[in-house]
């Protein structure tokens, strides 16, 4: 999308926003309201406005229009393209009656949340819609409570087999409520059949086609799972026996690096290595 879009500015749409009180639902309802005065094709929910606001949808041609006659402002001033040369002044403004602009306040803020996941609707009688709208909330709360600002941890637990390193990964799992990335889990079905695609045996991890064919893409998928959940800002644990890695220098210092190219990410290893 930032391809197709270089100038886009998603973030404008939110402080324009929240500059006249509205929330994702009222916003919404105002631009049906002028969708259907001007005869805009748009359907807009709290979930496609906050699609535009995050920058993961770029808003159709109707969606534009309507948003620069509720903001009063142009696509530019929206952030929606690169000003053209003298264009800085606002649209007309649509007939739409406007909230008395508030600040939120912090006790608000919550319901907000729970007010927008109020559409979510149960898959089967068995699930609890209320305990998981509030595992939603506590999650979005820690988030945004700025307890902690020292972004993301990924800690690698390694260590032979039977040595516990599973065992000692669920268990600080369980402590911290981050996600645990395990190795086989993740590749076993792939890595078996790949083997046995090259002539050896599924359950081969001692061979010298398994070590120099197999393992260093094993291990790659592992990695690029966990930098995909940094990128997103999620701490992440790594179980996976790491034997070698652990005992080479530069690897660890590659994987440091890497560590540190992510903005204040910190990087652990443990071992669990039983005789």
């Amino acid at each position: 999308m930032a391809r197709q879009h270089p100038d886009w500015k998603p973030e404008l749409l939110r402080k324009h926003r929240e500059q006249i009180g509205l929330t994702l639902e009222d916003t919404g309802e105002k631009l049906r309201e002028i969708a259907e005065r001007h005869g805009f094709n748009i359907a807009a929910n709290f979930q496609t406005i906050w699609g535009h606001e995050k920058g993961s949808v770029y808003p159709g041609p109707h969606y534009r229009r309507a948003y620069c006659r509720l903001y009063r402002r142009n696509e530019a001033q929206l952030g929606f393209r690169r000003a053209l040369p003298g264009e800085d002044a606002p649209v007309e403004s649509a007939a739409v009656q406007l909230p008395t602009p508030r600040v939120q306040t912090h006790d608000e803020q919550p319901q907000a949340v729970r007010q927008a996941l109020s559409s979510i609707r149960e898959g089967t009688d068995d699930v609890d819609i209320e305990g998981f709208r509030n595992r939603v909330v506590d999650a979005w709360r820690r988030r945004t409570s700025g307890v902690a600002t020292d972004g993301p941890t990924v800690v690698l637990v390694g260590g032979f087999a039977g040595s516990g390193k599973s065992e000692f990964a669920k268990f600080l799992g369980g402590l911290t409520g981050w996600p645990i990335l395990d190795k086989d889990s993740l590749t076993r079905p792939l890595v078996d059949q790949l083997l046995i695609a090259l002539g050896g045996e599924a359950h081969d991890r001692i061979s010298d086609l398994y070590r120099e064919k197999v393992r260093p893409l094993e291990y790659r998928c592992l990695m690029e799972a966990a930098w995909d959940n940094v990128d997103c800002g999620i701490s992440t644990i790594l179980d996976a026996p790491f034997v070698s890695e652990f005992s080479q220098a530069d690897w660890m210092l590659r994987f440091q690096n890497r560590c540190l190219l992510k903005a204040g990410l910190r990087c652990n290893h443990l071992g669990r290595m039983r005789s």
